[in-house]
């Protein structure tokens, strides 16, 4: 519910705080002293239309911020769809908006900065505004749907079908993905075949790529191979004159031999230096191997390996970076056929399983329908009781529930609340009504019977005693009333019928200040809330006799009160 109000230079409105309560708050006063234009400020902080204009004259900009707390469960939903969290500790959010001289504003939701879409969208789920302004979700055909179930408490039904809708629609997704043109199968098949034929033509294998660039650059240097493997083993091993490295070892260790006895070491060392040479000798012979000439002829095996890396090359860039990238390419083809082969079976399956689905959907959506109908007509009569209740029995009210052509994800309904405000007149669409007082009794009426369906704690009334008076402003004033024991309800009102069954009751005076004037906003005690509404029912001058009737207005209040504890207790 709206807790706080901060208005700053809105209008006439330099500075007002307003802090507010559960029940029916009145809002009464001189015409003209600012009440329409603390409800306009509701409505720009809900991210209502803004016009410059209404900037204090002489001022820069215009603040109004709203506290809201004690958040309904569809409200903190909406909140987190979002992105947007609740305060913790005492579960409250702080709306913002500044506006600007050059018609510039700002949206901040506790602190950060939002659009005013956003802004919108948060206001529709905390306050609603019946009257003069559009803020009025009772009026959006998007709404009555929900406002329709909530009041028939058919989520059980709801949930069955939702979980049916679901697969019926995973499976017509799977079924469009596999219905493609037998010409563009034709076409998809024929691709995969010409890539699979074309990779395994190449019969490539793993490292081969690798292989065949080690091997090039050996035979591109086979004479520089050649000839520094030759120097190499003949130093080490074949050195026909002078004395090669093996030649001296194998000499060095008989010479120490010959030592052994007299020099103990020698012998150790002797043995070390025959490993050496067996170990050269090795080395040598294995080095020899590279220069054996296998290949007759290295230019026309250089051409062939030249020839295959440009095949693998040629493979890479159609299929992949690597020879592995392409194998796997050609697994995935292969797989994608295979597919292929099969997809005339899945799409069968999967139509009769299609078709299976949409019978049971529109089973349940039929359930769900007349489910609903019953509770439309019980609304239909409720409203219109209330209707006739508040002096509007001419006015009709219907629930028009119309078939979908197609299954939807709430059912196979199309929802709209209608009125005919004149008799003779043709049910319209509530939003084609006109604004105004009117309107606002209709609302009133509607929102009697849905009381908290809609989601929505903060109700606030302008205008709703337009053309009426004496009787039908009680019955008015104490439908409020009994609203304000569930929701908090704001109204403003020029009827002391209304005014006398407030639980709050605020006075809007309009005060000069030097050369401008300022609106203020006075919380009245018992005594005030006589006096003003002694002055709502005198003329120039206040009798005795008006403040006794206003005094006698004030203490019925209490008697319906206790009325409504007793019918209340009666009925649980």
């Amino acid at each position: 519910m709206l807790r706080e109000l901060h208005i700053e230079n809105v209008a006439v409105i330099k500075r007002v705080d307003v802090t507010l309560d559960r029940g029916l708050t009145v809002l009464t006063g001189e015409t003209g002293a600012g009440k329409s234009i603390l409800i306009d400020s509701v409505n720009l902080v809900l991210g209502g239309k803004f016009n410059r204009e209404i900037i204090r004259t002489g001022e820069a900009r215009a603040t109004v911020s709203a506290v809201f707390d004690e958040l309904s469960e569809d409200t903190i939903r909406t909140l987190g769809e979002l992105g947007l969290e609740v305060d913790e500790q005492d579960g409250s959010v702080l709306l913002q908006r500044v506006m600007h001289e050059d018609g510039k504003s700002s949206c901040r939701f506790c602190g950060s900065p939002i659009t005013a879409s956003m802004m919108r969208e948060i206001g529709r789920c905390l306050l609603n505004i019946h009257g003069q302004n559009d803020n009025q979700r009772l009026l959006e055909r998007s709404s009555h749907l929900s406002l329709l179930d909530a009041m028939g408490e058919v989520e059980e039904q709801k949930a069955r079908y939702r979980a049916c809708y679901e697969r019926w629609l995973a499976c017509r997704e799977e079924l469009s993905r596999l219905g493609q043109s037998e010409a563009e199968k034709a076409r998809l098949r024929e691709m995969l075949e010409y890539q699979i034929k074309d990779i395994d033509s190449a019969s490539l294998k793993q490292q081969e790529e690798q292989a065949l660039l080690r091997e090039r650059d050996r035979l591109q240097n086979v004479e520089k191979i050649e000839k520094y493997v030759r120097f190499t083993r003949t130093a080490l091993d074949r050195q026909e004159k002078g004395a090669s490295a093996c030649y001296l070892l194998e000499r060095s260790t008989a010479a120490l031999r010959q030592i052994s006895d007299v020099i103990p070491q020698a012998a150790d060392y002797a043995e070390q230096l025959e490993d050496m040479m067996y170990r050269v000798r090795d080395i040598a012979q294995q080095i020899s191997a590279w220069s054996d000439d296998e290949v007759i002829d290295p230019s026309a095996r250089l051409d062939a390996i030249e020839s295959r890396l440009d095949t693998i090359s040629r493979l890479e860039k159609k299929y992949g970076e690597t020879i592995a990238d392409v194998l796997a390419f050609r697994e995935r083809a292969l797989e994608q056929l295979e597919s292929l082969d099969g997809a005339q079976d899945r799409f069968e399956r999967l139509s009769r399983e299609k078709e299976r689905l949409e019978q049971e959907c529109c089973s349940l959506a039929k359930d769900l329908s007349e489910c609903r109908r019953s509770v439309a007509q019980e609304l239909t009569e409720r409203v219109q009781a209330e209707l006739a209740f508040l002096d509007m029995p001419k006015v009709r009210f219907s629930v028009s529930i119309r078939p979908s052509e197609e299954l939807l994800s709430t059912g196979r309904d199309e929802v709209e609340f209608l009125i005919a405000t004149n008799p003779g007149q043709p049910l319209m669409p509530m939003i084609k009504i006109a604004s105004g007082g009117e309107l606002s009794r209709l609302m009133l009426a509607i929102k009697s019977v849905l009381n908290d369906k809609d989601g929505v704690d903060t109700v606030v009334f302008d205008e709703v005693d337009t053309g009426i008076s004496g009787k039908t402003s009680r019955k008015v004033g104490i439908r409020l009333c009994q609203m304000g024991r569930s929701s908090q309800v704001i109204c403003i009102t020029h009827a002391a019928q209304i005014a006398s069954l407030a639980d709050t009751h605020m006075l809007i005076t309009k005060d000069t200040c030097g050369e401008s004037v300022e609106t203020r906003v006075l919380e009245l005690d018992k005594q005030g809330r006589v006096d003003e509404i002694s002055r709502i029912l005198g003329g120039l001058h206040v009798t005795d006799s008006q403040r006794e009737a206003a005094e006698d207005m004030i203490a019925e209040r209490e008697q319906l009160l206790l009325l409504q504890t007793d019918e209340k207790a009666q009925k649980n």
